[in-house]
């Protein structure tokens, strides 16, 4: 097994990703191919759940789109990925807040956890 991810460290490359997780809110922008064109896309939205670890973590965004719920997951040592910037910290009790699914409007929001800076 420690073969296999000495290999997989050799050729995927994790990029310095800033620290967020569960209950964060964070615009990940990443690249889309369409044919011979190039484009970038920004996703923003509440981070459900971090998974994994090393080359295979994972993490899933989740968005509302009107009345629709939007979800994407996204590997961390993916080459699309151009930049993650976190919006805003969220204070949530648990690592995976998939109950955030079936709540709308004001049950839906989450705290901000405040940092004191100097």
């Amino acid at each position: 097994m420690d073969f296999v991810r000495a290999i997989q460290k050799d050729l995927v490359e994790v990029q310095d990703l800033p620290d967020f997780g569960a209950g964060d809110t964070i615009a990940v922008t990443y690249k889309i191919k369409e044919g011979s064109k190039e484009r970038l896309q920004k996703f923003q939205g509440v981070v459900i759940q971090r998974r994994g670890q090393g080359t295979t973590e994972t993490f899933t965004i989740r968005k509302m789109s009107g009345t629709v719920g939007v979800e994407r997951i996204i590997p961390v040592a993916s080459p699309f990925i151009e930049k993650i910037e976190v919006i805003r910290k969220g204070r949530v009790r648990r690592a995976r807040i998939f109950y955030q699914r079936a709540r709308t409007g004001k049950s839906a929001r989450i705290k901000e956890k405040m940092s004191f800076k100097k």
